[in-house]
């Protein structure tokens, strides 16, 4: 069980990681290439059903915060659940 939160641990750390480069992307547009339409492969299903609860306001998008922060809950979670086991 405790290599299940380590593997969900590292899961969630690496998929934090992507939903902040795709939210870089699209302050620096010069940066995408055909890689970025990978990670919004990724990380469009995830936000989606999010903006459709909460939609930009003012070209501001707030659903990467919520989702950052859901996430941030969940890996700490993990984190406590995996330090148990050691």
């Amino acid at each position: 069980m405790c290599q299940v939160w380590s593997l969900v641990d590292t899961l969630f750390k690496i998929y934090l990681l992507l939903l902040i480069v795709y939210a870089l992307l699209s302050w620096v547009p010069s940066l995408r290439g055909r890689w970025s339409d990978y990670v919004a492969m990724l990380v469009e299903p995830v936000l989606t059903p999010v903006r459709r609860i909460i939609p930009p306001m003012g070209g501001l998008d707030i659903s990467f915060m919520v989702v950052i922060l859901a996430l941030g809950f969940v890996v700490q979670l993990a984190q406590r659940n995996a330090l148990t086991c050691y």
